[in-house]
């Protein structure tokens, strides 16, 4: 029963990855125009991801 409750905690996890990321590149990638990752968009890019690689790097140590 555990192992279900944590690949079920992982599936959601990597949902929300793909879902940060593609956020992150339709912020990143204006009308039309190609996509830039210059200072500013690193600043919108970081506090997205890094929290969701935390907490899938900390479940996945710690289960």
């Amino acid at each position: 029963m555990q192992d279900s409750q944590f690949t079920i905690f992982l599936a959601f996890g990597f949902i929300w990855l793909i879902m940060g990321i593609s956020a992150c590149v339709l912020i990143m990638k204006s009308e039309g125009l190609p996509l830039r990752l210059d200072k500013w968009g690193l600043v919108v890019l970081l506090p997205i991801v890094i929290p969701l690689v935390a907490a899938l790097t900390f479940a996945a140590i710690y289960h």
